[in-house]
């Protein structure tokens, strides 16, 4: 396995102060970051789901959903352009929720790392924050599963890759890969398998942050960039210079789902279960996320707790 050291240089600063400036108005064409969302969609009540909702549990705040979430960035949460209301698929998602239940939504943004501690001191009543279901989290929390956890493969607009889907795809390509992350665990035992079948090994590439590693694409140092697949969509529509071939599920080579997260045995995640699975029915969840240009991350059916990535 070969592992590019770290690259820095001007250009990559360059290139960073042309993503936040020129960047983020080309965005603006696809994906509406006002604090007034003006296109946000509404749910109409669920009453089998709000009779779920257990008649002694208490509420941060009567009549309310108070909902954590973590503004890590576009399109899933990210402040708005007036810096303080958090607006993106997650709190478009909470809104839904909070309107099949029948309550007024406050959301709460944390710093994702403080989450947990959070929910279990009752800070609020829920995070939704693209939290991933665990079979060690799952010892704490109770999960309402929402979205499936995707990982992209994007590469260059002009590249001939046109398709990445199994590890023969992707054998003897450079693809940038966070350190320590899921996906380079993943791609780790691709190329493992790839040199098995007789394929050229992965050649796996770090950098130290987006902008030197856009650039290494788009200077044809590597082949393909995975991240988060929400980030790339993002990225993609700014920059218009990457596109999709492919998508890897977080559980490789079983699904991942992210979840809306909830205290263990409070008894919410069935009426949270019921919200989703009406929102899916009525397709109020099929347009939040094509609002947000995630369809590829739709789920067919919410689940209380299913089955969650092992300990590792």
């Amino acid at each position: 396995m070969f592992i590019l050291p770290t690259f820095k240089t001007i250009l990559a600063a360059v290139t960073t102060i042309s993503l936040i400036g020129l960047g983020a108005a080309k965005a603006a064409d696809d994906f509406d970051l006002s604090p007034e969302q003006p296109g946000r969609i509404h749910a109409a009540k669920n009453d089998a789901a709000i009779a779920a909702i257990p008649k002694d549990f208490k509420f941060v705040t009567p009549g309310t959903f108070t909902v954590a979430v973590a503004p890590g960035g576009p399109p899933l949460a990210t402040y708005a352009t007036d810096a303080k209301t958090v607006v993106g698929a997650d709190p478009d998602y909470a809104n839904a929720v909070a309107d099949a239940l029948g309550l007024k939504l406050e959301l709460v943004p944390v710093a994702w790392i403080d989450w947990p501690l959070g929910l279990t001191s009752g800070k609020y009543d829920a995070v939704i924050s693209n939290v991933g279901v665990t079979e060690q989290r799952k010892e704490k929390f109770d999960f309402s599963t929402y979205r499936q956890g995707l990982h992209g493969f994007f590469v260059k607009k002009d590249s001939k890759i046109v398709s990445i889907k199994e590890p023969k795809d992707a054998a003897g390509l450079r693809i940038i890969v966070g350190a320590g992350t899921n996906q380079e665990r993943i791609l780790l035992k691709w190329s493992d398998e790839d040199v098995k079948a007789g394929l050229k090994p992965i050649e796996l590439q770090y950098y130290d942050d987006d902008a030197a590693s856009l650039l290494a694409l788009q200077s044809d140092r590597a082949d393909v960039i995975v991240q988060p697949h929400a980030q790339l969509v993002y990225i993609a529509a700014r920059d218009k210079n990457i596109k999709r071939v492919g998508t890897l599920s977080a559980g490789w080579p079983d699904r991942s789902d992210v979840a809306i997260t909830t205290r263990k045995g409070s008894g919410l995640a069935a009426a949270l279960t019921l919200a989703t699975n009406g929102l899916i029915k009525d397709g109020t969840y099929a347009k939040i996320l094509d609002h947000w240009h995630l369809a590829e991350e739709a789920l067919p059916k919410s689940e209380t707790n299913p089955q969650g990535l092992p300990k590792f």
